[in-house]
């Protein structure tokens, strides 16, 4: 048995890398760019008008009385207009291009009107109202790396550069396998010895928020059928991510049934609880990866949270964000395992504080839905109340 230190640092040593693919710009939310992303052209492209109002050359006003009769007008969206001299002017709309000849753009309600002839009522200053050419990002310039996660924002900028497909990360081909003769589909009334499917189904919603549809499958507890559907699975999927069969149990068959079809082990069973059962490897020749939980609903949550995120981060070029957070309470961990205790977060002053909940153990499903997340306990550490910060792994968003 090896610590959690060891074993977290195991998988994310064992990444892969799937390649890159192409997907259409709005199907691109929340996946991994992998390529550099230039600007085509200046931004703005043009001279542009950031107010309604008049466009003038300010010679005009300094030559003038300050009034200016319109030649024409200027909606956004339409080609340059030309200002003839400085006596007159051009009505402009905002986005509209600025006038050629024209260096100054005075709104509208900073101007009275009479047939047509504008009279300044303010002062002017020389190209104000005007969003000049190339002032936000010349032309060639890069607008986006690789290895960030695409949202709404980097959406627009992919969009105003004409990126109608998008180099992105290719995700991995996920198979969720739940293992027991006492699972029953969710439909179904159980029988008093039996319990309805969950973890697989958590699992599934947890991947979906990484844009990730999985295949579920259920294996029941016999050696032969597991070590036939499994393999076909191993040569099917990227990702094996299993719940049950690796305790101690005489229906634990799994690593036994991985060794068999030669799955590489590169650690089973961790110095943590909960999941101390957990079984990590690598199929030697499909180099598909294995992350097989055990099966009590609280150990496969954790699990999922501390080991394959980051695991799954580090595969797409993302690093994980690490949280520290106060206790409300001092808490003290007398055992030689690293403990993941369910919190409530609370934010005071910009800070976050833990609030340990109450917990039947491995199988309380329903805490799961109470909770923020997982502080971390060292092994027989003390954390105290003031001013002592604990590591923290989010289960749910905080903001």
């Amino acid at each position: 048995m090896i610590s959690f230190k060891e074993a977290f640092q195991k998988v994310l040593d064992n990444t892969q890398d799937y390649g890159n693919e192409y997907v259409a710009l709005d199907q691109s939310n929340n996946r991994i760019l992998a390529e550099i992303i230039l600007a085509d052209r200046d931004f703005p492209p043009f001279d542009r008008a950031t107010k309604d109002g008049i466009a003038i050359s300010f010679d005009g006003v300094i030559s003038s009385d300050h009034t200016f009769k319109a030649s024409g007008i200027a909606p956004a969206g339409s080609p340059q207009q030309v200002l003839q001299n400085n006596s007159e002017c051009i009505e402009v709309m905002t986005g509209a291009m600025v006038p050629k000849n024209a260096d100054t753009v005075v709104m509208y309600e900073h101007v009275s009107q009479d047939n047509g002839t504008f009279l300044l009522l303010k002062p002017v200053t020389k190209g104000q109202n005007i969003h000049y050419q190339g002032s936000d990002v010349a032309k060639g310039e890069e607008l986006l790396k690789p290895c960030i996660q695409i949202t709404a924002s980097e959406i627009g900028v992919l969009a105003t550069v004409g990126k109608s497909e998008v180099l992105v990360k290719k995700l991995p081909k996920i198979a969720v396998i739940a293992t027991g003769n006492e699972l029953v589909e969710i439909d179904e009334k159980p029988l008093p010895y039996q319990i309805r499917k969950s973890n697989s189904l958590t699992l599934k919603g947890l991947l979906i928020e990484e844009k990730i549809t999985a295949d579920l499958y259920h294996l029941v507890d016999e050696p032969d059928l597991l070590k036939e559907k499994v393999k076909t699975l191993i040569d099917d999927y990227d990702i094996l991510l299993l719940s049950g069969g690796v305790s101690k149990g005489k229906f634990d068959f799994l690593p036994e049934v991985f060794d068999t079809l030669g799955v590489e082990k590169i650690f089973h069973k961790v110095l943590q609880r909960p999941g101390k059962p957990f079984w990590f490897g690598k199929h030697r020749s499909s180099r598909t990866t294995i992350f097989s939980f055990p099966g009590n609903p609280v150990s496969t949550f954790a699990n999922y949270h501390i080991y394959f995120k980051p695991w799954l981060n580090k595969t797409l070029g993302l690093s994980t964000s690490k949280f520290g957070v106060f206790l409300n309470e001092p808490i003290t961990n007398k055992t030689d395992l690293t403990l993941f205790i369910g919190v409530t977060i609370s934010i005071n002053k910009g800070e976050l504080f833990a609030k340990t909940l109450t917990t039947t153990g491995s199988g309380d499903l329903v805490g799961l839905s109470k909770i923020d997340g997982f502080i971390q306990l060292d092994p027989n550490q003390t954390v105290g109340s003031d001013n002592e910060l604990v590591s923290f792994t989010p289960t749910r968003r905080m903001i």
